[in-house]
């Protein structure tokens, strides 16, 4: 073969390389990472890679005043297309009593009729689970059983008025029509907050609710009525760790072994310039600590083993969010005018760099955290300090690595620094800490990637 040829049969074939790999679809979003509400802002959510999404459905607004009503919101079916054709699974809360079905309090109170078998017409809540169901079975197959039913009725934000007892028999009776209508259907435990139990000195709900199922002689060969325990975090970036180990221990406890997923977790800003929160409640969070909390309380909750993630929530459809009541919050990572706020960065670096993790792995010193993720090619350090003094370190690099580079919480790329010895020389910046709250969130982290072949790894 003369050279003429072979040039040109090499650039043939490296032309055809180059189509076919410009022609390869993207691998899907990793469903580990995802934002609620996500379908407010569905472009943005798209180009963020966002896994998952969660929406509500409310039985009060669905039939408001009586069984024969059934009124979908306008944009439902709009939302599930947009995440479906983004590649992002939409979950579901199911929630909120109407007044006709009700002898309580409405939207709150225990559905009327809980006692009865789920396949008896006067259980109100297995109708509507039925029909829901079966509705959206194509669509959506994770269902939310209400939503943190520990917030005693006594407590600023209470969501359930009923007892222990009540909520697992709204439980019980949604796994077993879910099933019935869909096998494929998961069941979740509602969110719960794990510090409205610890600051009133009562056993956590997670460990009330198990105990009275399992007086239930069915509840073993029902997977004790739901297929995934689930956890809100909020503020403080270490309770992710430790609060995940605490429902992991109580789960085992009983024999237990569903995932966990953190629906909800946040640290809400107060200092931002366009929507400034007047009398900042519970702690003084900043932009740039929320930033700093995405990638800490994501990266934690890997290695604590969680399934899944969700920051709450992605864009703030009003200037500040507050429940009846409650304190006002500016939770979105975008603002109602559409711009973002420094945290949504933050997630794409989580988006970018966290996924495809194989296994998660935690160093935990007095003074700073690594974790370590195994992602078959390549390997993703994140690491920051616990204190308000910055901490340097050295860090070896992984064997065989061909490639390092250092990001901010901002995804912005870093020049790295090597010692004598080859070790990867950091600098992690101090926590800003609050002189009663202490260092609640840690200190700006930095994220490490190395590439490792994966003959090598």
């Amino acid at each position: 073969m003369n050279s003429r040829r072979a040039i040109q049969l090499f650039l043939s074939l490296t032309l055809l390389t180059s189509t076919l790999a410009a022609a390869k679809p993207p691998d899907p979003p990793d469903p580990r990472f995802g934002a609620v509400e996500a379908y407010m802002a569905p472009e943005q959510a798209a180009d963020l890679r966002l896994g998952w999404d969660r929406m509500v459905i409310r039985w009060d607004a669905r039939q408001p005043n009586g069984p024969d009503e059934w009124k979908a919101p306008a944009d439902e079916a709009q939302r599930l297309v947009d995440a479906e054709s983004a590649g992002r699974e939409m979950t579901a809360i199911l929630m909120g009593t109407p007044r006709w079905a009700t002898d309580t309090i409405p939207i709150g109170g225990p559905p009327r009729g809980l006692d009865l078998p789920y396949d008896d017409p006067a259980n109100l809540w297995a109708n509507f689970v039925r029909r829901i169901v079966a509705e959206h079975k194509s669509q959506i197959k994770h269902w939310i059983i209400w939503n943190e039913p520990d917030i005693a009725i006594e407590d600023t934000g209470a969501q359930f008025a009923g007892s222990v007892d009540d909520y697992y028999r709204l439980l019980k009776t949604a796994y077993l029509v879910a099933k019935e209508v869909d096998p494929d259907a998961v069941i979740h435990l509602a969110g719960m907050t794990y510090w409205h139990d610890v600051v009133n000195n009562r056993p956590l709900y997670l460990s009330r609710l198990l105990e009275r199922i399992g007086e239930d002689p069915e509840a073993a060969s029902h997977n004790f009525y739901f297929d995934v325990a689930t956890a809100h975090v909020y503020f403080k970036t270490d309770d992710v760790y430790i609060i995940l180990k605490a429902y992991r221990g109580i789960l085992a406890g009983y024999g237990l072994k569903q995932p966990i997923w953190v629906n909800e977790t946040n640290a809400p800003p107060v200092d931002d310039p366009k929507y400034p929160v007047v009398n900042p409640p519970l702690l003084p969070v900043t932009m740039e600590q929320q930033s700093a909390f995405v990638i800490q309380v994501n990266a934690l909750a890997l290695a604590a083993g969680a399934e899944r993630v969700a920051v709450y929530k992605f864009f703030d459809e009003t200037p500040v969010t507050a429940l009846p009541g409650g304190d006002p919050y500016s939770y979105g990572l975008i603002r109602p005018d559409g711009s973002p706020r420094p945290a949504l960065e933050a997630l794409r670096v989580v988006t970018t760099h966290f996924t495809s993790a194989r296994s998660a792995t935690l160093t935990d010193k007095p003074n700073y955290f690594i974790v370590k993720l195994d992602r078959g090619g390549a390997i993703t350090r994140v690491t920051w300090a616990r204190g308000d003094k910055p901490v340097t370190l050295k860090l070896r690099p992984t064997p065989n690595a061909v490639n390092a580079t250092l990001f901010d919480a901002q995804g912005e790329a870093h020049s790295l620094t090597v010692d004598a010895q080859g070790n990867y020389k950091l600098v992690l910046p101090p926590a800003a800490c609050d002189p009663d709250d202490g260092c609640f969130i840690g200190g700006s982290p930095w994220v490490l990637i190395e590439i490792v072949p994966t003959a090598d790894h």
